[in-house]
């Protein structure tokens, strides 16, 4: 049986960080970072290219999920809409797999305080702030377990998330 791990959450939540963190906790491990379907220069959002991006995704997770080499499967991704989970998840051969599904969350003041820090250091764009402060209502509500990242730090994260997939 293979583990097959969504995290989501808007931009700036610890996404990336708390799945490399989770990637050293679990045995025969895959992941998988949704933004890198979409490193591309310019970096243009159009129909084509989300198009693209999910038809890249989808391909790579399957591959994973296929060989027998991996038991865990992680996945993260802003994905800020619970059908944009549902419409990967039903291109997916998920036979033999259980299907987890996180939602990093954390207040409005730690996600500004995260995104301003990128911003001064060029990491990201100003805009990115109020983008990511609308979304983050949106992870709240979806069918996910939570994991609040505002007080721990992604190691933290990464072993909440790990004992629910494996607990004691």
């Amino acid at each position: 049986m293979k583990n097959l791990i969504f995290i989501n959450g808007t931009m700036g939540v610890g996404k990336t960080a708390t799945s490399r963190e989770l990637q050293k906790l679990l045995p025969r491990c895959a992941f998988l970072d949704g933004d890198w379907c979409w490193d591309m220069s310019p970096f243009t959002v159009t129909d084509e290219t989300k198009a693209m991006v999910e038809d890249n995704i989808c391909h790579v997770l399957n591959n994973f999920l296929k060989c027998t080499g991996f038991d865990n499967i992680i996945f993260c991704w802003v994905m800020h809409q619970e059908a944009i989970m549902d419409r990967l998840l039903s291109r997916l051969d998920t036979c033999g797999s259980t299907i987890y599904k996180f939602s990093l969350v954390c207040s409005e003041e730690a996600l500004r305080q995260r995104l301003h820090i990128d911003v001064v250091n060029g990491v990201r764009e100003s805009d990115v702030i109020a983008r990511s402060l609308s979304r983050l209502r949106n992870y709240r509500k979806m069918d996910t377990s939570k994991v609040d990242t505002t007080e721990i730090t992604a190691e933290e994260a990464a072993e909440a998330i790990y004992e629910s997939i494996y607990p004691k």
